[in-house]
């Protein structure tokens, strides 16, 4: 089902080796020329009628601002239990705010698909996380009351299906009552069959110190939550070194760390639809990587002649290319390091997998989870 593409290779080649028509290899993989393949890119090979299956018995969900665009939502909805939408936030005030864009659309063709659509909340104050907020809102009760109502009344008006919660950089000082807050949203949503969830960054012990996890309790909030998702990405990440951006040995030790905190049919484990380009030597707090899709690495390789390789312990493809001069290093997702990632979910019988984000196009990745 997976083919990595060998020196030599040609599309006709593997074509008439595998019986998959060239036409749906080009399709399946997004592939910008067919003529053109690199050594140590991977394939997803389907024939006529075949479908991947890797998404059996896990939920699928993922993250989408408003403003994605049609035809790339449409390639993952197939795919699709949960859509999420990215994201309302509220103001000191205890004002709700809606995203910038329309959501009702994403809402209606959710629900067309058979995909349940989620409100996301966010503490987003400037286009950034801000931990104030959390802070105002967990400590006042009053306030908490006034943002649940609005919450409330949004999701039923709407029709979403249910909401998820999305605070980061919580204060320590803010833990409990953070998980209290999630929990009293679920007290008002539960009785209306809506879904409460929760967002957290990856932990792998109790006492882990950093901004991103010292104001989360993983055992609180699964406690007082339907779901968890564990955003299990953003080790390689845009002023970091180059590395991958979930590598696999990484995400297990989330994964078995939050299996014992949590009970496994509560939890989501996150999977990144994205890759980093860094331009090097990497110096840091200088150094920025560019964003790109998984497509777009391939593509990125394909047309500076780079060789894909592939790294084991991370489970994880990258290439260094050199352009203008300036020497490069790419880390990304294909199928299979969402392969791996799947396996492992299943591995340990979570509830499901989700991904951030669905704004980029990979084809193949939802064709693997149909």
């Amino acid at each position: 089902m997976i083919y990595t593409v060998t020196k030599g290779d040609t599309l006709e080649k593997i074509s008439q080796d595998t019986q998959v028509p060239p036409e749906k290899i080009i399709y399946d993989n997004q592939l910008e020329n067919g003529n053109r393949l690199v050594e140590g890119q991977a394939l997803l090979l389907l024939k006529e009628g075949e479908s991947g299956d890797y998404g059996t018995g896990l939920s699928v969900g993922g993250y989408a601002y408003p403003f994605v665009e049609s035809a790339v939502l449409e390639q993952a909805f197939p795919a699709l239990n949960e859509l999420l939408v990215f994201s309302y936030g509220f103001t000191f005030e205890g004002e709700l705010v809606p995203p910038p864009q329309d959501d009702q659309w994403m809402i209606s063709a959710a629900w067309e698909q058979g995909t349940e659509p989620l409100l996301v909340l966010t503490p987003f104050s400037g286009g950034a996380f801000n931990n104030q907020l959390v802070k105002a809102l967990v400590e006042n009760q009053e306030l908490q009351q006034k943002v649940i109502a609005q919450l409330f009344l949004t999701v039923r008006d709407k029709g979403y299906a249910g909401i998820d919660i999305d605070f980061e950089y919580v204060l320590p000082e803010n833990k409990e009552q953070y998980a209290e807050f999630v929990g009293r949203v679920r007290e008002r949503f539960s009785p209306y069959g809506y879904r409460v969830s929760v967002a957290v960054a990856p932990k792998t012990s109790d006492s882990q110190s950093g901004i991103l996890v010292e104001g989360l309790d993983y055992k609180l909030l699964g406690e007082n939550a339907d779901a968890v998702f564990l955003m299990t990405y953003e080790w390689g990440y845009t002023y970091g070194p180059p590395m991958a951006v979930a590598p696999l040995d990484k995400v297990r030790q989330v994964v078995e760390y939050a299996l014992t905190r949590i009970p496994r049919d509560k939890i989501i484990m996150g999977i990144p639809n994205y890759g980093y380009d860094w331009p090097m030597p990497y110096e840091r707090g200088l150094t920025r990587a560019r964003t790109i899709g998984n497509v777009e690495a391939v593509n990125l390789a394909v047309e500076n002649g780079a060789v894909i390789r592939y790294a084991q312990i991370a489970q994880s493809p990258w290439f260094t290319y050199t352009s203008a001069g300036m020497s490069h290093e790419v880390w990304f997702e294909d199928p299979r390091s969402i392969e791996a990632k799947l396996n492992l979910a299943r591995e340990y019988a979570l509830a499901g997998v989700g991904y951030w984000n669905l704004m980029r196009p990979f084809q193949a990745n939802w064709l693997m989870l149909e």
